[in-house]
């Protein structure tokens, strides 16, 4: 979803976030990423420049969701040693405290991806069913109706969506 990061536009995603993580059946993961992604967008809002224009997109992987936002401005946060009174400047502190992992990354030449990830608890894709062995009398499956068994490779996403 591309989208202005204002404080008006925050809830909404966070509540379009939502309901795709319920979509998935993903809802012990809501709380964390709206938080996450609440933080990051407010990050843009803040601190974003030329513009506050920028992408969120939440990737489904076999075993983890990635939430990430891209902006314009190739300027690359950093984690602030914030007092913990402080009403700003956690953000990223938070983020790396309630994920699994977090990063950024340069975007071209002007901008930046800030990224982090949650694991699932249920896995993304499972393995179709074994099928039943077969007698001495029943034909055997041909190739092509075999369905394959395993995992698909980690960095092939399961399911993708861009919000909005």
């Amino acid at each position: 979803m591309e989208l202005q990061a204002l404080p008006s536009r925050i809830g909404q995603v966070r509540r379009i976030v939502s309901a795709q993580l319920r979509y998935w059946h993903l809802d012990p993961l809501i709380d964390r990423a709206a938080l996450g992604v609440t933080e990051l967008l407010s990050n843009v809002h803040r601190h974003a420049q030329p513009d506050k224009t920028c992408t969120v997109e939440i990737e489904l992987l076999l075993d983890r969701l990635m939430v990430s936002v891209r902006d314009h401005d190739p300027r690359l946060p950093v984690v602030a040693d914030a007092d913990p009174l402080a009403t700003c400047g956690r953000g990223l502190a938070m983020v790396a405290a309630m994920s699994e992992s977090w990063g950024v990354r340069p975007d071209g030449d002007s901008g930046k991806v800030v990224w982090f990830t949650l694991p699932t608890t249920t896995p993304a894709v499972k393995a179709p069913p074994r099928p039943a062995r077969r007698t001495a009398t029943e034909p055997a499956r041909r190739f092509a109706e075999v369905e394959p068994v395993g995992r698909a490779p980690e960095h092939t996403p399961a399911r993708s969506a861009v919000v909005g």
